[in-house]
Protein backbone atom coordinates (compact mmCIF):
# COMPACT_ATOMS: atom_id res chain seq x y z
CA UNK A 1 0.00 0.00 0.00
CA UNK A 2 1.27 3.47 -0.87
CA UNK A 3 1.67 5.93 1.96
CA UNK A 4 0.12 9.39 1.81
CA UNK A 5 3.58 10.87 1.31
CA UNK A 6 4.25 8.57 -1.65
CA UNK A 7 0.93 9.59 -3.21
CA UNK A 8 1.77 13.26 -2.65
CA UNK A 9 5.11 12.77 -4.39
CA UNK A 10 3.35 11.04 -7.30
CA UNK A 11 0.81 13.85 -7.72
CA UNK A 12 3.47 16.52 -7.54
CA UNK A 13 5.77 14.72 -9.98
CA UNK A 14 2.90 14.24 -12.42
CA UNK A 15 2.18 17.97 -12.37
CA UNK A 16 5.89 18.75 -12.68
CA UNK A 17 6.24 16.56 -15.80
CA UNK A 18 3.00 17.96 -17.22
CA UNK A 19 4.33 21.50 -16.90
CA UNK A 20 7.54 20.41 -18.65
CA UNK A 21 5.44 19.38 -21.65
CA UNK A 22 5.94 15.65 -21.15
CA UNK A 23 3.57 12.71 -21.39
CA UNK A 24 3.78 10.79 -18.13
CA UNK A 25 2.49 7.59 -16.57
CA UNK A 26 3.18 5.73 -13.32
CA UNK A 27 4.33 2.15 -12.77
CA UNK A 28 5.61 1.11 -16.17
CA UNK A 29 7.12 -2.35 -16.59
CA UNK A 30 10.37 -2.23 -18.51
CA UNK A 31 11.29 -4.39 -21.51
CA UNK A 32 13.80 -7.24 -21.08
CA UNK A 33 12.88 -7.71 -17.40
CA UNK A 34 14.44 -4.40 -16.39
CA UNK A 35 11.99 -4.00 -13.52
CA UNK A 36 9.16 -1.50 -13.02
CA UNK A 37 9.85 2.22 -12.98
CA UNK A 38 7.76 4.32 -10.60
CA UNK A 39 7.19 7.07 -13.17
CA UNK A 40 8.18 7.31 -16.82
CA UNK A 41 7.96 10.45 -18.95
CA UNK A 42 8.15 10.84 -22.72
CA UNK A 43 8.85 14.14 -24.44
CA UNK A 44 8.96 14.78 -28.19
CA UNK A 45 11.76 17.32 -28.60
CA UNK A 46 11.78 17.40 -32.41
CA UNK A 47 10.18 15.34 -35.19
CA UNK A 48 12.91 12.73 -34.87
CA UNK A 49 14.16 13.24 -31.30
CA UNK A 50 12.53 11.79 -28.18
CA UNK A 51 13.64 12.11 -24.57
CA UNK A 52 12.85 9.48 -21.92
CA UNK A 53 13.10 10.19 -18.19
CA UNK A 54 12.78 7.64 -15.37
CA UNK A 55 11.83 8.60 -11.81
CA UNK A 56 12.12 6.44 -8.70
CA UNK A 57 10.19 7.70 -5.66
CA UNK A 58 11.55 6.96 -2.19
CA UNK A 59 10.17 8.22 1.13
CA UNK A 60 12.17 6.32 3.77
CA UNK A 61 15.73 5.09 4.17
CA UNK A 62 14.50 1.49 4.20
CA UNK A 63 12.64 2.18 0.97
CA UNK A 64 15.79 3.66 -0.54
CA UNK A 65 17.79 0.56 0.42
CA UNK A 66 15.13 -1.84 -0.86
CA UNK A 67 16.30 -4.74 -3.02
CA UNK A 68 13.77 -3.78 -5.70
CA UNK A 69 15.48 -3.17 -9.03
CA UNK A 70 16.04 0.46 -9.98
CA UNK A 71 14.85 0.91 -13.55
CA UNK A 72 17.17 3.74 -14.54
CA UNK A 73 17.12 2.97 -18.26
CA UNK A 74 16.10 6.44 -19.53
CA UNK A 75 18.10 9.23 -21.11
CA UNK A 76 17.82 11.04 -17.77
CA UNK A 77 17.15 9.30 -14.46
CA UNK A 78 16.09 10.76 -11.13
CA UNK A 79 15.34 9.96 -7.52
CA UNK A 80 12.40 11.91 -6.08
CA UNK A 81 12.96 12.32 -2.35
CA UNK A 82 11.82 14.34 0.66
CA UNK A 83 14.46 16.81 1.85
CA UNK A 84 15.25 14.88 5.04
CA UNK A 85 15.84 11.60 3.21
CA UNK A 86 18.08 13.28 0.64
CA UNK A 87 20.31 14.58 3.43
CA UNK A 88 20.61 11.04 4.78
CA UNK A 89 21.42 9.24 1.50
CA UNK A 90 23.00 11.87 -0.74
CA UNK A 91 26.45 10.23 -0.52
CA UNK A 92 25.01 6.95 -1.82
CA UNK A 93 23.54 8.35 -5.04
CA UNK A 94 25.54 7.68 -8.20
CA UNK A 95 26.95 10.74 -9.95
CA UNK A 96 24.88 10.26 -13.14
CA UNK A 97 21.56 10.04 -11.25
CA UNK A 98 19.68 13.29 -10.61
CA UNK A 99 17.61 14.19 -7.56
CA UNK A 100 14.35 16.10 -7.23
CA UNK A 101 13.47 17.30 -3.73
CA UNK A 102 9.82 17.32 -2.65
CA UNK A 103 8.47 20.00 -0.33
CA UNK A 104 4.84 20.16 0.75
CA UNK A 105 2.91 23.41 0.52
CA UNK A 106 2.17 25.09 3.84
CA UNK A 107 -1.46 24.56 4.89
CA UNK A 108 -1.98 28.29 5.48
CA UNK A 109 -0.61 29.04 2.01
CA UNK A 110 -3.01 26.49 0.51
CA UNK A 111 -5.98 28.08 2.30
CA UNK A 112 -4.89 31.56 1.22
CA UNK A 113 -4.39 30.55 -2.41
CA UNK A 114 -6.91 32.27 -4.75
CA UNK A 115 -7.16 29.11 -6.85
CA UNK A 116 -7.13 25.37 -6.20
CA UNK A 117 -3.60 24.01 -6.30
CA UNK A 118 -3.09 21.08 -8.66
CA UNK A 119 -0.46 19.40 -6.48
CA UNK A 120 0.14 19.11 -2.72
CA UNK A 121 3.70 20.38 -3.02
CA UNK A 122 6.51 21.35 -5.38
CA UNK A 123 9.82 19.92 -6.64
CA UNK A 124 13.24 21.50 -6.90
CA UNK A 125 16.32 20.10 -8.61
CA UNK A 126 18.94 19.24 -6.00
CA UNK A 127 21.18 17.40 -8.46
CA UNK A 128 21.06 17.30 -12.25
CA UNK A 129 20.98 13.98 -14.07
CA UNK A 130 23.60 13.19 -16.69
CA UNK A 131 22.55 12.11 -20.16
CA UNK A 132 22.90 8.48 -21.19
CA UNK A 133 21.83 6.46 -24.20
CA UNK A 134 18.55 4.59 -23.78
CA UNK A 135 19.28 1.25 -22.14
CA UNK A 136 16.48 -0.72 -23.84
CA UNK A 137 15.01 -0.96 -27.32
CA UNK A 138 12.97 2.22 -27.87
CA UNK A 139 10.21 0.51 -29.84
CA UNK A 140 9.67 -1.98 -27.02
CA UNK A 141 9.73 0.81 -24.44
CA UNK A 142 7.15 2.78 -26.43
CA UNK A 143 4.87 -0.28 -26.51
CA UNK A 144 5.15 -0.66 -22.72
CA UNK A 145 4.48 3.07 -22.26
CA UNK A 146 1.34 2.93 -24.41
CA UNK A 147 0.11 -0.18 -22.59
CA UNK A 148 0.47 1.63 -19.25
CA UNK A 149 -1.36 4.68 -20.60
CA UNK A 150 -4.21 2.43 -21.72
CA UNK A 151 -4.35 0.92 -18.22
CA UNK A 152 -4.80 4.40 -16.73
CA UNK A 153 -7.46 5.36 -19.31
CA UNK A 154 -9.34 2.14 -18.55
CA UNK A 155 -9.22 2.92 -14.82
CA UNK A 156 -10.50 6.46 -15.46
CA UNK A 157 -13.39 5.17 -17.58
CA UNK A 158 -14.37 2.72 -14.84
CA UNK A 159 -14.39 5.55 -12.31
CA UNK A 160 -16.51 7.64 -14.70
CA UNK A 161 -19.05 4.82 -15.02
CA UNK A 162 -18.95 4.40 -11.27
CA UNK A 163 -21.36 1.98 -9.62
CA UNK A 164 -22.96 1.01 -12.93
CA UNK A 165 -20.27 -1.63 -13.33
CA UNK A 166 -21.17 -3.46 -10.11
CA UNK A 167 -23.97 -5.93 -9.47
CA UNK A 168 -26.50 -5.37 -6.67
CA UNK A 169 -25.03 -8.35 -4.82
CA UNK A 170 -21.51 -6.88 -4.91
CA UNK A 171 -22.74 -3.48 -3.77
CA UNK A 172 -24.61 -5.12 -0.86
CA UNK A 173 -21.47 -7.03 0.18
CA UNK A 174 -19.45 -3.81 0.03
CA UNK A 175 -22.04 -2.05 2.20
CA UNK A 176 -21.76 -4.85 4.78
CA UNK A 177 -17.96 -4.57 4.79
CA UNK A 178 -18.22 -0.83 5.49
CA UNK A 179 -20.39 -1.51 8.57
CA UNK A 180 -18.28 -4.28 10.15
CA UNK A 181 -17.19 -1.98 12.94
CA UNK A 182 -20.68 -2.19 14.41
CA UNK A 183 -23.91 -0.22 14.46
CA UNK A 184 -23.77 3.07 16.34
CA UNK A 185 -27.21 3.36 17.94
CA UNK A 186 -26.37 6.72 19.54
CA UNK A 187 -25.22 8.41 16.35
CA UNK A 188 -27.27 7.01 13.44
CA UNK A 189 -25.80 9.59 11.07
CA UNK A 190 -22.45 7.81 11.45
CA UNK A 191 -23.91 4.62 9.96
CA UNK A 192 -23.58 4.29 6.20
CA UNK A 193 -26.87 2.40 5.85
CA UNK A 194 -28.86 5.02 7.78
CA UNK A 195 -27.31 7.81 5.71
CA UNK A 196 -28.22 5.94 2.53
CA UNK A 197 -31.83 5.32 3.61
CA UNK A 198 -32.25 8.92 4.81
CA UNK A 199 -31.00 10.27 1.49
CA UNK A 200 -33.37 7.99 -0.44
CA UNK A 201 -36.26 9.13 1.75
CA UNK A 202 -35.38 12.79 1.22
CA UNK A 203 -35.19 12.24 -2.54
CA UNK A 204 -38.56 10.43 -2.51
CA UNK A 205 -40.20 13.27 -0.54
CA UNK A 206 -38.71 15.84 -2.90
CA UNK A 207 -39.96 13.89 -5.94
CA UNK A 208 -43.46 13.58 -4.46
CA UNK A 209 -43.51 17.31 -3.63
CA UNK A 210 -42.51 18.14 -7.22
CA UNK A 211 -45.32 15.92 -8.51
CA UNK A 212 -47.83 17.48 -6.12
CA UNK A 213 -46.81 20.98 -7.20
CA UNK A 214 -47.25 19.99 -10.84
CA UNK A 215 -50.71 18.55 -10.13
CA UNK A 216 -51.76 21.71 -8.33
CA UNK A 217 -50.54 23.79 -11.23
CA UNK A 218 -52.61 21.68 -13.67
CA UNK A 219 -55.63 21.95 -11.38
CA UNK A 220 -55.42 25.73 -11.23
CA UNK A 221 -55.06 25.94 -15.02
CA UNK A 222 -58.15 23.73 -15.57
CA UNK A 223 -60.13 25.71 -13.00
CA UNK A 224 -59.29 28.93 -14.82
CA UNK A 225 -60.34 27.44 -18.18
CA UNK A 226 -63.66 26.32 -16.66
CA UNK A 227 -64.36 29.80 -15.32
CA UNK A 228 -63.65 31.30 -18.77
CA UNK A 229 -66.10 28.87 -20.39
CA UNK A 230 -68.87 29.72 -17.91
CA UNK A 231 -68.47 33.50 -18.27
CA UNK A 232 -70.08 33.89 -21.79
CA UNK A 233 -73.12 31.83 -20.74
CA UNK A 234 -73.85 34.21 -17.87
CA UNK A 235 -73.72 37.23 -20.18
CA UNK A 236 -76.18 35.61 -22.65
CA UNK A 237 -78.75 35.14 -19.87
CA UNK A 238 -78.57 38.81 -18.93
Amino acid sequence: MKTKLTKDLEKTLYQYCYEQGSYVVEEVSMPDKKGIVDTLSYQQLTDDQVEWRCYELKVTKADFHSHAKLSFIGNYNYFVLPQKLYQEVSDEILSQIGVLIYRAFDKKAIEASPQTLRAPGFLTIAKKAQYQELQVDEQKLTSHFVASLFREVDKAKKVEKGLQLYSDDRLFKELKKRTKSGYDVYSPDHNLYDRFVEELRDEAIEALQDELDARNEEYQALKLQLQELKQPNLEDKI
